[in-house]
């Protein structure tokens, strides 16, 4: 999934990692992932941290380094790409059956023609 993502687009994650490791350690806490979180007006328990960190926390050792961040990062775009997708789909599909006809084509293109 990471091969997926630019140059552009990790040196823009990576500045964004550094934003979240206070420490500029190369690893985000649980106290860094918090005060980030809390900066957000969210107010979430320990558990529920530990919690977000052991989701993504493919090594074990209880922090996220860079690689698994932009794994999280990869995974999250790749998700808003095929919502994008399936939106754009529903504007074809105008019996929303699943499926696009020819019909429903020629109907969004005279609308667009009207535009």
């Amino acid at each position: 999934m990471v091969d997926a993502l630019t140059e552009n687009q990790i040196a823009e994650f990576r500045e964004a990692f550094s934003l979240i490791d206070k420490d500029s350690d190369g690893f985000v806490t649980m106290e860094e992932l918090t005060g980030i979180i809390l900066s957000l007006d969210e107010h979430p328990s320990k558990d529920e941290i530990r919690d977000m960190i052991n989701e993504v926390d493919f090594d074990g050792n209880g922090t996220i380094d860079f690689d698994e961040f932009l794994n999280i990062m990869a995974r999250k775009m790749k998700e808003n790409v095929a919502e994008e997708l399936k939106e754009a789909f529903k504007v074809f599909d105008r019996n929303q059956d699943g499926y696009i006809s020819a019909n429903e084509v020629k109907i969004h293109s005279l609308y667009n023609l009207q535009d």
